[in-house]
């Protein structure tokens, strides 16, 4: 879990810098494990969002005001009741720990001065929020019985505290010997010893300390000698010492434009990448997680339409493969109709009932042995191998054109499929489907018409001023060359791979180098070849890209083409919302 006890320690400090002293103006339950509280702080007012979410707990600040029930649910209405108006005295976390106490002092019915604590726990499947005076909880937005859990109860009455199931060591006061022996004593990778034996420590911060240390993180913990886990616990201590020291540097690790990681620490490991760097823990966070939700939303609503074509794919490919296979047991084709013509040329010599005869090929000069079926006669046998050259030569040529079909038919889903790794909303989605309906791989239900579509393909300006746009699917490449680009436009795509037509709209000027290169960035970015280190990219003039009739969507052909070896970071390039 990349929200693990080195974040919280910097969530922490950003919470003690922002609300401490502040006091609770509002409590919202927007969602049945998530909390907004609105707190005031002198003049400034905080929203903080606190989610007990199994799939994904988070804290941070937020602009966004989520709606509210219009009835408070009954753990709502308890804050309301006990710490509206109540002030901040502390926000603690027990050592690294993915547990952050608020302390609030709030005045009861009487008026005198009481102090309960909000506690939110950022544990997985386990995580929760629970509202408690001293060690007896007060109520919980998920209540847990015996029967869920055997190690702990978090009921209303019940005593609270920190499950040590595991076993952890803190980290923050671990000494060589400690650190050693726990390293050590378990037969597993480095890294997974370091994210196993220690609080908060996750298998990302794991692999960054062995990549500190230039130790192989995969390797056996108990195969290194005690000068490695030295210089090993050398880079421990360092980290250590940061977190202590509160030096965060708030980052998010890019590939191209997806979110990779982030880390309030420098990360090594990812030194090959692109890390930007953001103001606060929070900024960070809400900046990773709408990304990351986005993507996840749309991989479950793609769901249906990759099932799809991934089948077809996976049949299409074995239909290919037999074919090929096929295609080969035809290549004895031309040998049958040379023994037929032999026998027809040579075989009035041929005694009756011999099994075979010699004769020259008189298309190479060399001798070939002809097997005979002793029962047929030199002319029957001659008419049995043309029966045979002409069945094979028939199968030959009705398969050259399957697998060209077959080829084809690949080739297109698997622009489809690259069309559903590129799409963004939902409204990219529906042109996929359509154009899986439109080619019967989807049964449509409803009128003939083509369904109305609202996505637009993706449109940059480059470092130069000119526009650049991109294709998200077929039908939009198809559009973007053929109806939107005139001939003294530039027209890019990645070379021998699935990806989007990118169109350089050129205002019949000759547009400079750094515009190409962008372009290309873009071609390699949206294709099937993103991850690759480098990707060739094929450039030309539109005028001189051409569609071959009957062929799908976006499918063409060109030959006076430019090529370009280019990476696919498209982190510099401006893109219009």
């Amino acid at each position: 879990m990349a929200l693990d006890g080195i974040v919280i320690a910097a969530m922490v400090r950003e919470l003690n810098d922002c609300i401490l002293g502040g006091r609770i103006n509002k409590i919202a339950q927007p969602e049945p494990d998530e909390l907004i509280l609105t707190i005031k702080n002198g003049r400034v007012s905080y929203r903080l969002l606190l989610c007990a979410d199994a799939s994904l707990p988070l804290i941070y600040f937020t602009e966004i005001n989520k709606p509210s029930p219009l009835t408070a649910p009954n753990f709502c209405m308890l804050l309301r009741k006990h710490i509206s108006g109540g002030k901040i005295t502390a926000i603690r976390q027990p050592g690294l720990e993915r547990i952050i106490h608020f302390d609030i002092e709030h005045l009861n019915d009487l008026g005198d001065v009481c102090q309960k604590t909000l506690t939110l726990e950022i544990m997985g499947k386990h995580s929760n929020i629970i509202f408690r005076q001293e060690d007896m909880i007060i109520d919980s937005i998920k209540h847990i019985s015996a029967q869920v859990s055997s190690v702990r109860e978090v009921l209303p009455g019940r005593t609270y505290f920190i499950p040590d199931t595991q076993k952890k060591l803190d980290p923050l006061s671990v000494s060589l010997e400690d650190f050693t022996e726990a390293v050590t004593k378990k037969p597993v990778s480095l890294a997974k010893a370091i994210y196993t034996s220690f609080t908060g420590i996750s298998p990302l911060i794991a692999e960054e300390l062995c990549h500190r240390a230039s130790l192989e993180s995969s390797q056996s913990a108990n195969s290194f000698s005690e000068t490695e886990l030295c210089h090993l616990f050398r880079q421990f201590e360092l980290m250590t010492d940061s977190i202590k020291s509160c030096e965060f540097t708030p980052g998010i690790i890019y590939r191209g434009r997806e979110p990779v990681d982030f880390s309030v620490l420098p990360l090594t490991l990812y030194s090959d990448l692109r890390r930007e760097d953001f103001p606060s823990v929070s900024a960070m966070l809400e900046s990773y997680y709408a990304v990351k939700n986005t993507l996840t939303r749309i991989r479950q609503k793609s769901a249906d339409l990759r099932r799809i074509v991934q089948t077809a794919l996976d049949r299409s490919r074995k239909k290919y493969e037999l074919q090929l296979k096929q295609l080969k047991d035809t290549e004895k084709r031309d040998k049958y109709r040379i023994y037929g013509e032999l026998i027809n040329t040579y075989g009035y010599g041929v005694p009756e009932g011999a099994k075979s005869f010699e004769a020259v090929n008189y298309y190479t000069g060399e001798t070939i042995t002809i097997p005979l079926d002793q029962t047929l006669t030199p002319q029957e046998n001659a008419k049995k191998y043309f029966d045979k050259y002409g069945k094979l030569k028939r199968t030959y040529e009705a398969l050259s054109s399957l697998i060209l079909e077959t080829k084809e038919e690949i080739e297109h889903l698997a622009s489809v499929e690259t069309a559903l790794n590129i799409a963004l909303t939902e409204e990219d989605l529906v042109e996929i489907k359509e154009e899986l309906t439109e080619y019967g791989y989807i049964r449509r239900r409803t009128s003939g018409k083509r369904v109305k579509v609202t996505s637009r393909p993706f449109h940059y300006i480059s470092s130069d001023g000119y526009h650049m746009y991109v294709g998200k699917n077929n039908f939009q490449n198809e559009d973007l060359t053929f109806k939107f680009a005139v001939g003294s436009d530039w027209w890019f795509h990645a070379k021998g791979a699935p990806g989007s037509h990118v169109i350089v709209k050129a205002n019949n000027e000759m547009p400079p180098d750094s515009t190409f290169e962008e372009a290309a960035r873009l071609a390699a970015y949206y294709s099937s070849n993103r991850s690759a280190q480098k990707v060739e990219i094929d450039y030309v003039e539109k005028k001189h890209v051409k569609k071959v009739n009957g062929a799908k969507p976006g499918f063409v052909i060109y030959h006076t083409n430019y090529s370009m070896v280019i990476d696919s970071d498209i982190s510099g390039i401006k893109q219009c919302r």
